[in-house]
């Protein structure tokens, strides 16, 4: 991409949460939050559905930003609760105080991340 000024960053969590939100609009406020905390901007969004289904009970949330997206999934049948967190952006932004947000405000037990490069092809950052 000769002469872009865009980045392709895609940061991947997995975390183990002992503070599952069940509410959707608790979790529509908390990723608007989020976002302006990572000095991002909402396009559209964001949605979020809780899902009642046994074996994939939880709720999903997911945000078009200015620069691309956020996608979160919880579910909270299994103890601690699971979370996957996507943020993928065409402009920077710190992993590391996207995980400690999470890990602030969802209780983690456990934590982990990759934080790709996508511009060329799939490069580990961290």
């Amino acid at each position: 991409m000769e002469n872009s000024l865009l980045v392709h960053k895609h940061l991947i969590v997995r975390a183990e949460i002992n503070n599952p939100p069940v509410e959707e609009n608790f979790l529509k406020s908390w990723l608007n939050n989020f976002i302006m905390d990572i000095n991002m901007k909402v396009f559209m969004g964001p949605y979020v559905k809780y899902c009642n289904m046994p074996g994939n009970r939880g709720i999903t949330a997911v945000a078009i930003i200015e620069t691309s997206h956020i996608a979160m999934h919880i579910w909270d049948e299994v103890k601690p609760a699971l979370m996957q967190f996507d943020v993928y952006s065409c402009g920077e932004f710190d992993p590391e105080k996207i995980c400690k947000k999470i890990q602030d405000d969802f209780k983690t037990s456990k934590i982990e991340y990759k934080y790709l490069n996508r511009e060329t092809g799939l490069v580990d950052l961290k």
